[in-house]
């Protein structure tokens, strides 16, 4: 007797797709996922996480069997991945507790979407925010399948590190709920090897733990031309150096705007900001203050349209405030940026530095450090073989250590280990 295909569902409030802003990670996974006969179901958010603005696409709701249309959440397919679009609040750039309503918003209205999504063989849950790993614990409770946790930051760690949760009763609250999820789940993976390091310290035995760091899809990057990428913001002739990714607190991009400050004599040289976030209004606000004309805002682009935007730069940065628990992560825009043969400027310690300087892919420098900062852009302007060899070093590297499709290769043995004994 056929069996139905290995359906997993994944509850996500910022997935992006490939025409989405945001790290496509989950979408690149999921499609090849579905490539032999296997099921990947997302349950996300109706509301960008990075604008805050309402998705609105060509979705579906669906049909009833005698054709006429089914009420329900909207529902698009990207490559095989079907994605279910769950009501959201539309708040979450307002203030903080405007963005915990909207996590709550989704934790409630996923739960409904997610039950309604069909049969399933596994449910994987994600964090941070952490709220919706609470919805994906529910829907495996009441669907008895395994839970698949996957940690992509420590919160609530991170959090009280940047100063953000600092009551000491909700960071006893919120250091429980992250025990109970580990605790909860069938399985634990995570995209950081300092995060294995982590969850050790926190009791979580070490076979219960499985590493698939952030890596990158470098097919998509190669032989991109950013001609017309650079005409299209004005920078014919200009050195382009270009940060991709969130404008928020944890980013330190007043660091790079200090950078650029720093750098205003030097006139072919042009800051290319590509993201959103809910701190863009004030960092254009401090770049008009200090008459800034050699920064551009570009907003938040579709992942598709990043291999141009990163082909079109000389130099791209990547920042994160100095704060202890910074030192554990692989931020998506590092693994890009190598893949796209670019060098990097990273200010950033720990764990990733200690992969561009294998990789000899680019240069370090000490977060915050904006005279720093602006230095090392300065040496790779005044050494375009060097900037050259660094990114063809980065992009030789991250193709051998951190290709998508390999990581692909692991998440689908593992679903299959974990959901070996379905019903």
């Amino acid at each position: 007797m056929k069996t139905d295909p290995l359906h997993v569902l994944l509850i996500h409030q910022a997935f992006a797709g490939p025409n989405d802003a945001g790290g496509t990670r989950h979408y690149e996974l999921g499609r090849r996922f579905v490539a032999e006969d296997r099921r990947f179901t997302v349950v996300a958010s109706d509301v960008s996480y990075l604008t805050g603005e309402r998705i609105v696409r060509s979705t579906k709701a669906g049909s009833k069997k005698d054709g006429s249309k089914k009420k329900g959440p909207k529902e698009e397919d990207l490559d095989g991945v079907r994605v279910v679009r769950a009501r959201t609040v539309r708040a979450l750039h307002r203030s903080f507790v405007w963005r915990v309503i909207s996590f709550l918003s989704f934790t409630v209205s996923s739960v409904f979407a997610a039950l309604a999504a069909g049969k399933v063989d596994l449910v994987m849950g994600t964090t941070p925010p952490i709220f919706q790993a609470v919805s994906a614990w529910l829907v495996s409770r009441l669907r008895r399948r395994p839970l698949l946790l996957e940690v992509r930051d420590l919160w609530p760690e991170f959090a009280i590190d940047l100063g953000v949760l600092k009551n000491p009763l909700l960071i006893s609250i919120s250091r429980r709920l992250e025990g109970f999820l580990y605790k909860a789940a069938a399985h634990i993976v995570v995209n950081s090897p300092a995060y294995r390091d982590y969850l050790l310290t926190k009791g979580v035995a070490d076979a219960k733990i499985t590493v698939i760091p952030n890596g990158v899809d470098a097919a998509a990057f190669a032989g991109v031309s950013g001609v017309e990428m650079r005409r299209s913001f004005g920078l014919d002739g200009q050195f382009v150096v270009t940060y991709a990714g969130a404008l928020g607190m944890a980013n330190d991009i007043p660091a790079i705007l200090n950078a650029a400050e720093r750098l205003r004599e030097c006139e072919d040289v042009r800051f290319l900001l590509v993201g959103d976030g809910k701190d863009r209004m004030s960092l254009e606000a401090m770049a008009r203050e200090k008459g800034l004309r050699n920064v551009i805002f570009a907003g938040a682009r579709p992942k598709s349209e990043m291999p141009a935007i990163i082909a079109a730069s000389d130099v791209c940065l990547a920042t994160l405030k100095n704060i202890p628990m910074f030192t554990t992560t692989y931020p998506n825009k590092v693994f890009d940026y190598m893949a796209a043969g670019r060098p990097t400027v990273l200010a950033i310690d720990g764990v990733i530095r200690k992969v561009l300087e294998e990789a000899g892919g680019g240069i370090f420098v000490p977060p915050g450090d904006d005279a720093a900062l602006a230095s090392a852009i300065k040496r790779l302007r005044a050494e375009p073989e060097t900037a050259a060899a660094m990114g063809r070093s980065a992009r030789d590297h991250v193709t051998r250590h951190f290709d998508r499709a390999e990581q692909a290769r692991q998440f689908v043995a593992l679903i299959e280990r974990l959901a070996g004994g379905r019903a």
